[in-house]
């Protein structure tokens, strides 16, 4: 995957006064280290912060107050920022000092309307009856699987129809991360004629104005509420001054809502020449995709698939 240095943001910053030295309190030396080893080389960014409070909760199972002191000096950010950013995300396991930590295994059982049809409440009831020590479990909002009610996760290991024991079988195996099923990879959507389209767009065969008026013609709207149509964004996005930014939200969260994930979890491929397409006709610079912390199996497909797609681009690429 292309280097996670994207845009440098550091100019947002330049009305706040650099400070070498954080007011309060200090970070803890082991956190700090602990912190530091997990940031690695990557750029100390503020737009990174989301990135590295995951890393922090993957090595450690949740964030304690001494990784958001350490994180914050880090970043030269105020420790109430960090925090605030870390307790907005429910995935976050945010621990106070003197807190007991969670137990190493979460199981999140949907609760929207879906999953409380298909017998939510009494999955929940059984549950807790298993070990507290070793596990814990929360109601959750939609992760998704509406299609396979009542769902459940156990860490990042979606279980469909869960039962009981299908998620005491997953807790006792440690099956806790996601495996995502068959899809079609890179070589597989070249061989069908994958980014044919996008070549022929880069190469001058299609106009920008073309796709665009088809794009209009199609009268494809957004799903985000407003109904905005797609072919008049595009437009409006391309007439504004460089540089020009693509964020793609792969945030469904409506209950009932999943094709995103089902999608994108059998044909990676076609998204991402979709999105390339985008890119090209409204002249985008870099991409951000954000997608949503219960799609593990999406992510690690994406993460697969993005390495291929750049190591054999069939035109040249924005960032990504």
């Amino acid at each position: 995957m292309p280097n996670e240095s994207v845009i440098d943001t550091s100019r947002l910053g330049r009305k706040r006064a650099a400070r070498s030295v954080l007011k309060g309190r200090q970070a803890d030396l082991r956190a700090l280290a602990e912190v530091q080893a997990l940031l690695g080389d990557s750029p100390r960014r503020r737009d990174l912060l989301i990135e590295f409070l995951h890393r922090i909760q993957d090595a450690h199972g949740c964030i304690a107050a001494a990784h958001i002191v350490a994180l914050a000096q880090e970043l030269h950010l105020a420790m109430t920022e960090v925090y605030e950013v870390a307790t907005f995300y429910h995935h976050f396991d945010v621990v106070k000092e003197g807190e007991p930590t969670p137990p190493p295994i979460t199981v999140r059982v949907c609760e929207t309307l879906s999953c409380q049809m298909a017998g939510a409440d009494a999955l929940l009831s059984e549950l807790s009856r298993l070990d507290g020590g070793k596990l814990r479990v929360l109601g959750a909002p939609c992760i998704g699987r509406c299609e396979h009610a009542p769902a459940a996760g156990v860490g990042r290991n979606p279980i469909d129809r869960a039962s009981a024991q299908k998620i005491a079988a997953a807790v006792e195996a440690g099956r806790i991360e996601a495996e995502p099923p068959a899809w079609i990879d890179f070589a597989g959507y070249r061989r069908s004629g994958g980014y044919r389209t996008l070549q022929a767009c880069i190469a001058g065969e299609r106009t920008v104005d073309s796709v665009l008026a088809e794009l209009e013609n199609s009268a494809l709207r957004g799903l985000g509420g407003a109904g905005f149509p797609a072919g008049r964004k595009w437009r409006i996005v391309r007439a504004e001054a460089a540089p020009r930014l693509m964020a793609v939200n792969i945030d469904e969260g409506e209950p009932g809502t999943f094709k995103d994930r089902y999608y994108l979890e059998r044909d990676p491929h076609r998204f991402l020449e979709g999105m390339l397409i985008a890119a090209w006709a409204v002249g985008i610079e870099a991409i951000y995709i954000y997608l949503r912390d219960e799609y593990a199996g999406c992510r690690a497909i994406l993460t697969r698939e993005l390495d291929a797609l750049a190591s054999d681009p069939p035109c040249p690429l924005p960032k990504i």
